[in-house]
């Protein structure tokens, strides 16, 4: 079944001075000194890095006596890379909790479960089937909005609640009482992108994206915005067919097709198949600076393609980039929890603040169970108007002092509307440099 209630996102302003005065400053993962402050206090009460704890879920442990964290993150398949930061965001967020008293003095543990990818959702099947049977407090995943839809009505028939931290497929906006996100979607991104290309003076515009409800639902988004700006689709549009299959490996035809459409710029929609497009569009001959990805393949290409091969191609990920001493605690509690640092932060701070909010969710009800977290999730995001908290030790102590409160985490999302969406998130735009690294250049707010 696939529900849709379609998310209506005001549209960013285009023009390259507007996005000069978005709210947050110029950065990048090399620059700690540039990137955005925002957070800088939403950790203060945790503990210092050498107590960071790994509270993996025993078997007797259930949201009856716990707040059990359950996961259904990418451990294997084609968004494997996004698998690191966000368990490390569920860990660290764990630790933090308990570290903090835990919810009224139940302690609170994580049981991360494979997602695999959409290539293969016998994966996310059996591990949802997992999942339920150890009674979970909430489920934080999936990464892959395909898996999610291939889980959520599961998981929502069992009333376990489903928060992912990556999830931007606008068919999953108000899908269920029982899934949440903390990830905007595509509107946001796919107008932000679209702004973008048209803002750097593209107006014929070629994608290629993959079978797959994210691919396609981005695609729509950007493909509108650039019409809207004046230009046009020249290949890979709506309703054409020209989409390929996920995990395909050799992409030569797709190729010479969308340079055959003459565009100015081309958008690449996919996940791991981008390693295998990228080289495709070098060796026939693209001007690569008019390449564009989006989060399901903006990441780190240093080690994938030869030097220079990605220079001046631009991204877009979703979400605030935290500042550096919540990037070092994540870092920090992947060390002790994986046994190796982070590479990649990508939805890092998103798993976190959905796993903080799952705790005050349940911490303001009273109770660990599922259903509890639910009724209370939107509540402690601040949707009621609560007041404002930047720690999950800061937001218990004004719970107990019967206050409605705003938690404000490192992702910047704004509280939880009606469609169990962000109000309101970030959108950073990232641009890659000689050695194929995204690094930071602005970041833009999109609201509801």
């Amino acid at each position: 079944m696939n529900r849709s209630t379609t998310a209506t996102w005001v549209r960013l302003m285009a023009g390259t001075a507007v996005l000069g005065l978005a709210l947050t400053a110029c950065g990048s993962d090399s620059d700690d000194s540039a990137e955005p402050k925002a957070s800088d206090s939403a950790s203060k009460s945790a503990p210092a890095a050498d107590k960071f704890t790994n509270d993996k879920c025993a078997a007797n442990q259930t949201s009856a006596d716990a707040l059990r964290v359950g996961g259904i993150l990418p451990l294997t398949g084609n968004l494997a890379f996004l698998g690191p930061p966000e368990i490390a965001g569920v860990g660290l967020a764990v630790s933090d909790i308990n570290a903090a008293g835990g919810v009224k003095g139940a302690k609170a543990c994580h049981d991360v479960q494979d997602s695999g990818d959409s290539t293969d959702m016998s994966v996310s099947t059996a591990s949802a089937g997992t999942l339920i049977a150890s009674k979970p407090s909430v489920v934080v995943g999936a990464a892959s909005s395909s898996v999610s839809l291939n889980v959520v009505d599961t998981f929502a028939d069992n009333k376990i609640t489903e928060v992912s931290p990556a999830n931007t497929a606008v068919d999953l906006s108000g899908y269920s009482p029982f899934y949440f996100r903390t990830a905007p979607p595509d509107g946001v991104q796919g107008n932000a992108l679209g702004t973008l290309i048209t803002t750097d003076g593209y107006t014929k515009v070629g994608f290629l994206v993959f079978n797959d409800t994210y691919g396609t639902g981005l695609r729509n988004v950007v493909e509108e915005t650039v019409k809207a700006a004046g230009g046009s689709c020249t290949y890979g549009c709506k309703g054409d067919g020209d989409e390929f299959p996920a995990g395909q490996t050799t992409f030569s035809a797709e190729v010479s097709g969308v340079l055959a459409s003459k565009p100015d710029a081309i958008v690449v929609l996919a996940f791991d198949e981008t390693k295998s497009i990228i080289p495709e569009l070098k060796s026939q001959g693209w001007d690569m600076s008019k390449v564009y990805l989006t989060d399901g393949n903006t990441s780190d290409f240093s080690a994938d393609f030869a030097k220079g091969t990605l220079e001046g191609a631009q991204g877009t990920i979703p979400g605030a980039d935290p500042d550096a001493s919540f990037k070092d605690r994540l870092s920090g509690w992947a060390e002790v929890g994986e046994g190796a640092p982070l590479k990649d932060f990508s939805y890092g701070a998103e798993s976190y603040d959905a796993t903080i909010l799952a705790a005050l969710a349940a911490y303001k009800g009273g109770a660990t169970d599922s259903v509890t977290v639910q009724k209370n999730y939107a509540a402690v995001s601040g949707s009621t108007d609560g007041e404002e908290c930047k720690s999950y030790a800061d937001c218990t102590k004004l719970l107990d002092d019967g206050k409605e409160i705003k938690y404000t985490g490192p992702s910047g999302i704004g509280p939880i509307d009606k469609e169990n969406d962000p109000s309101s998130a970030f959108v950073g735009i990232y641009k890659y440099d000689a050695d194929n690294k995204n690094i930071l250049s602005t970041t833009v707010e999109g609201s509801k």
